[in-house]
């Protein structure tokens, strides 16, 4: 049976087609597909997506559109997930009805809490299909471009808490971090903003005994931290960084222009813009744990959301 699950987030767009059974091992991995279109740009400030984010969502679903046919999946087994940008927007019903025209079917506006969970069940799933184990309880987090999502749990899949915070990479770049490079006053007004959320999370952060992060962001400082040559998926699935690397990355990505950031060679240059606030994020909540360091997970919420798919509408 193949399957595709779409991920819809605030910053990107991203495909996986699957072969594989409900319920069975983890499935075959057809092919991967990400595109970065900014959908939640500037919704912060107007609440609406923009006419432009539109056109260029509705772009790339015509695109994974022929290539879901071409697969050969059943509308029954297309789920496309979106996120912290379609909960917050008030012409949802034109991006609903975008996407009911390209895929035939309508997009699942998950809450926060749901986002963790398939974030969790991803990214755990796919570090011991890798054959890494992590010992619980178990930190997931996944920094998106709207929101940051979190699941505390135990690896066999038992849930401690869930839960999702307004504090993303584009909203904190657009509210609060709009320098280039940002000015100190900046950087630390961003930290205030995150430790204010992180207080008011009620999350046990002293239960973590392993720390796992997934998407973008993370994804892509462990690139930088690994000095690849270019983005490379299996090097960076199952590694782990040091904390004060993890903090010395932060202050050095801050430090820099968006220029300068797109002379990395393995960072999206799209990415670029907005990665130095993911990274604060990151750091203040690397402040409150005492783990070994940052384990990062290439299967995310994209992986749970295409195992839905694979169970059928």
């Amino acid at each position: 049976m193949r399957a595709a699950g779409i991920d819809c987030g605030t910053n990107s767009l991203r495909l996986l087609l699957v072969e594989g059974e409900a319920g069975g091992e983890p499935p075959a991995e057809i092919s991967r597909h990400l595109h970065i279109v900014r959908l939640g740009e500037g919704v912060d400030a107007t609440g609406e997506f923009s006419d432009a984010a539109l056109e260029r969502t509705f772009g790339v679903l015509d695109e994974y559109a022929a290539k879901i046919r071409d697969a050969g999946v059943a509308p029954g087994h297309i789920r496309m997930a979106a996120t912290s940008a379609a909960r917050d927007v008030r012409n949802r019903d034109r991006f609903i009805a975008g996407v009911r025209e390209r895929l035939g079917i309508e997009p699942d506006i998950i809450p926060g809490d749901r986002e963790a969970e398939l974030s969790f069940q991803g990214a755990v799933r796919g570090l011991r299909a890798a054959g890494v184990e992590v010992a619980g309880p178990v930190l997931v987090t996944d920094v998106g471009g709207g929101s940051t999502e979190f699941a505390l749990g135990e690896p066999d899949g038992t849930m401690r808490a869930l839960t999702s915070l307004d504090i993303g990479s584009v909203r904190l770049r657009e509210r609060t971090l709009p320098g280039d490079p940002p000015s100190e006053a900046e950087i630390l007004a961003t930290r205030d903003v995150v430790d204010a959320a992180l207080d008011a999370s009620g999350l046990d952060f002293g239960a973590v005994r392993e720390w796992v992060g997934v998407a973008g962001t993370v994804t892509s400082l462990m690139a930088a931290y690994l000095e690849l040559p270019e983005y490379e998926r299996a090097a960076i699935h199952g590694a782990r960084m040091p904390l004060t690397a993890l903090r010395a990355l932060a202050d050095q990505f801050c430090a820099r222009t968006v220029a300068q950031l797109r002379q990395i060679p393995s960072l999206h240059p799209k990415r670029a813009e907005v990665i130095s606030a993911g990274a604060v994020i990151l750091e203040r909540i690397s402040r409150r744990l005492d783990v070994p360091g940052l384990l990062v997970s290439e299967s995310d919420i994209l992986d749970g959301v295409a195992d839905w798919a694979l169970r059928g509408r």
